[in-house]
């Protein structure tokens, strides 16, 4: 897939979130015990032959830039290709700002017409899978087609795919439109929001949607033009999580508990890479217990973990029953805490004697470096 240039861009809703998103986006929220969100995305590409990949970070770009960095985890710290990074620029003379990610695409349009791949694959972070690219890629290219999207059958009587992108198709089985899902059908052709483009057809879409003022986003110029030019789909059959609302973040962390999705999500097409943070193995102390949970490095456990998932580097003392519950990065849970269906970010600390409970649909969530205790958190 030399010939493919790939673009990662991260102009994702994430006011679905609330706390957990108030100073990161959607790609950088930790997943699965040490990885973020967007490492999915990258290590598929990387893992695919993709070797040019340029990352539309967004408005909150702290976090990303921290996390990617060079791109050396995913060996695109390169002289020639690797990883490029492209934030927003405002012009602090309007009071107006313009909407969507068209504006940034066209800023920065030099950087696609300077590289040597013909193709490009776009694809948004949200969606986590562990995902064969160059087999679509090569569909694609046989196709003769302009643009490609990439899909997934899905039976949602959950409702966890709610407001994604809805494929339509004839009776035949060609394409016939691109709606929203409503939750109308529990089974139906989810859009996983990653397009081949001919390098020819994204420029023709951009410059189109940037005279004509009909889009602000780079998906909707692809779907309101879709008419214009030939279309083919691909079918990728394997698990699939939609991250984009703090229930679906919850269930889909839950999810790697079962070692079927664990082993396929991180090696059935490849290793999922992430930046490296040396911590020493995890310390079970004489009362831990820990039952079917995930368990990252640089812990002290003394207490009882069950279906949790436990970052890097957390603490938790004698007498602590964690059920049910995500614990992020250097949090520390005092002596006797009862915590069920909690999500704790970064650093939190939770005093002796507190107990939280939360639902399966609705958990508790706490914020970065947040202190618990039975008088109130603070």
């Amino acid at each position: 897939m030399k010939n493919c240039l790939g673009i990662v861009n991260l102009s994702e809703v994430d006011s679905q979130f609330g706390i957990l998103c108030q100073n990161r986006p959607t790609s950088m929220l930790p997943f699965a015990g040490r990885y973020r969100v967007v490492d999915f995305i990258l290590s598929n590409m990387v893992n695919s032959g993709i070797n040019s990949i340029g990352i539309f970070t967004g408005n909150k770009v702290r976090s990303v830039m921290d996390h990617v960095g060079s791109g050396e985890p995913w060996d695109l710290d390169r002289k020639i290709n690797g990883l490029f990074l492209f934030t927003p620029t405002y012009d602090y003379t309007t009071v107006n700002r313009k909407i969507g990610d068209i504006d940034l695409f066209f800023q920065n349009k030099s950087f696609v017409r300077n590289a040597k791949q013909e193709n490009i694959f776009f694809a948004k972070s949200y969606m986590i899978a562990n995902m064969d690219l160059k087999a679509a890629y090569q569909d694609f290219l046989n196709s003769g087609a302009d643009i490609s999207i990439i899909y997934k059958r899905v039976t949602d009587s959950k409702n966890r795919f709610i407001g994604c992108d809805k494929i339509n198709f004839e009776a035949d089985g060609s394409f016939s439109s691109i709606g929203t899902n409503l939750g109308m059908s529990d089974s139906f052709d989810l859009s996983l929001e990653m397009y081949f483009i001919k390098k020819t057809v994204y420029f023709d879409l951009l410059f189109d949607a940037v005279e004509k003022g009909n889009a602000n986003y780079l998906k909707q110029a692809i779907i309101t033009s879709l008419n214009k030019y030939k279309l083919h789909t691909f079918e990728f059959k394997g698990y699939v999580s939609c991250i984009n609302t703090t229930r679906n973040y919850f269930d889909a962390n839950m999810a790697i508990l079962n070692p079927e999705i664990s082993k396929e999500l991180f090696f059935e097409h490849g290793q999922i890479f992430t930046k490296v943070k040396d911590e020493p193995s995890t310390h079970y102390k004489k009362h831990a217990r820990v039952k079917n949970a995930f368990i990252a490095n640089g812990c002290q456990i003394d207490g009882y973990v069950e279906n949790s998932i436990i970052f890097r580097g957390v603490n938790i003392e004698k007498g602590c029953i964690i059920r049910n519950s995500i614990i992020m990065q250097k949090t520390h849970i005092d002596e006797n805490v009862h915590l069920n269906y909690v999500v704790l970010d970064k650093r939190t600390t939770v005093n002796k004697d507190v107990t939280l409970i939360g639902d399966p649909s609705n958990p508790y969530i706490s914020g970065k470096k947040a202190m618990i205790s039975k008088e109130g958190d603070s």
